[in-house]
């Protein structure tokens, strides 16, 4: 079903994104804070028109009280709804319908970490559930084993594959200066790589980074005259069917076959008038099970899809152009990232253009393959 989803009706008219890689000496606030300032001032709008805020912090349950009074806003409604790295596609769902209705007129969404320099691991408030904390699950690594395992089990689906999500994500990173991780990057690298929980290793893995994000939401007849092209909003929708991944109905299907199947909808587009990819990559074996319950392939392909550079430069399908969280950034919570490049592309300002991008599919997931958001942009002609 798709709902009464304001298609185009409110449009992405300002990005930014701050300190990724490392960023020492700043507080999880402070970064989110100047990512908002820098996507404002590429909306070309002041602070003051700011009416409606959505963060997510690792270190602040209450960040959208504390967003606001850093600021020193007094916004009409505030969002710090926690789904993990999905949170902030789910916050563009609800701030396009909250404008759409004229509740809001202009929202800013954000999100900060520092991970990497304040600790150097994993910032997370959450770990295994109380069945699963006997086995002494690597958290949460070993969740994401388990789907690859799965995974292999029922369609064949190789490390091989796997490795070859790695390293089209680093071919990626190599054109983009913004990335992290940079240089060479070979099959033979990833199979070679410590195994941290089988059959992933920490190739496999994203990286842990530093980075802040920041988009600015306004309606599309006000973005309209902005500085940059409008991004309008085609579709947003989400889905959540578990939390624990020992409650996942199958391991090998997410949540993304729902959330992407109702933004199409409300795109009113399928996944073959998609020209650009942005996937939520914390683990390799996400990238394969997202292409095919996106539908970009079928159930069980998305191996064979990815071999031989499928989703690399060059490949037939563009995924993940930034880099991806494996080679680009991943500060904890990578969302808000899928759409600051998307809208790179839409814009045709992405270190790794894509000519002629019309629509750009930004996908986020939260907790393990738990929240699934898909957010789905346009360029003005889509309108």
């Amino acid at each position: 079903m798709a709902g009464d989803f304001p298609r185009g009706q409110t449009a992405i008219a300002g990005i930014a994104t701050y300190g990724i890689g490392e960023c020492p000496g700043h507080t999880t606030m402070e970064m989110a804070a100047k990512a908002g300032l820098l996507a404002l001032a590429d909306a070309g709008m002041p602070l003051s028109q700011v009416d409606g805020l959505f963060i997510c912090l690792p270190d602040d349950v209450l960040a959208g009280l504390s967003f606001a009074e850093y600021l020193g806003l007094s916004p009409r409604f505030t969002d710090c709804n926690r789904t993990g790295g999905s949170a902030f596609l789910s916050h563009v769902a609800t701030a396009a319908t909250m404008l759409a209705a004229g509740y809001i007129d202009t929202a800013l969404i954000a999100y900060g970490s520092n991970q990497r320099s304040g600790g150097g691991k994993l910032s997370t408030p959450v770990g295994s559930n109380v069945w699963e904390a006997p086995y002494r699950p690597l958290f949460p690594a070993s969740s994401y084993a388990l789907a690859a395992s799965r995974h292999f089990h029922e369609f064949g689906t190789t490390r091989r594959h796997l490795a070859e999500v790695a390293v089209a994500a680093r071919a990626w990173a190599n054109g983009n200066p913004e990335a992290f991780a940079t240089g060479p990057l070979t099959i033979d690298d990833v199979l070679a790589a410590r195994m941290l929980s089988s059959p992933l290793s920490v190739k496999d893995c994203c990286l842990v980074t530093d980075g802040a994000a920041a988009i600015v939401l306004t309606r599309t007849d006000r973005a309209r005259d902005g500085a940059k092209p409008l991004v309008p909003v085609l579709g947003a929708a989400v889905a959540t069917w578990h939390n624990a991944i020992s409650q996942m109905p199958d391991l090998t299907t997410t949540a993304a076959s729902e959330s992407g199947g109702r933004a199409y909808a409300m795109a009113g587009i399928g996944p073959s008038d998609v020209d650009v990819v942005q996937l939520y990559d914390a683990f390799t074996i996400n990238t394969i099970l997202f292409l095919e319950d996106l539908g970009f392939c079928p159930k069980g392909e998305g191996g064979r899809f990815v071999e031989n550079g499928g989703i690399a430069p060059g490949g037939h399908l563009p995924v993940n152009t930034n880099g991806g969280g494996l080679s680009c950034c991943h500060p904890g919570m990578y969302g808000l990232f899928t759409i600051v490049e998307a809208v790179r592309q839409i814009r045709g300002d992405a270190a790794n253009q894509i000519p002629g991008v019309d629509i750009a599919l930004a996908h986020g997931n939260g907790g393990t393959l738990s929240s699934q958001a898909t957010v789905i942009l346009g360029s003005a002609a889509t309108l």
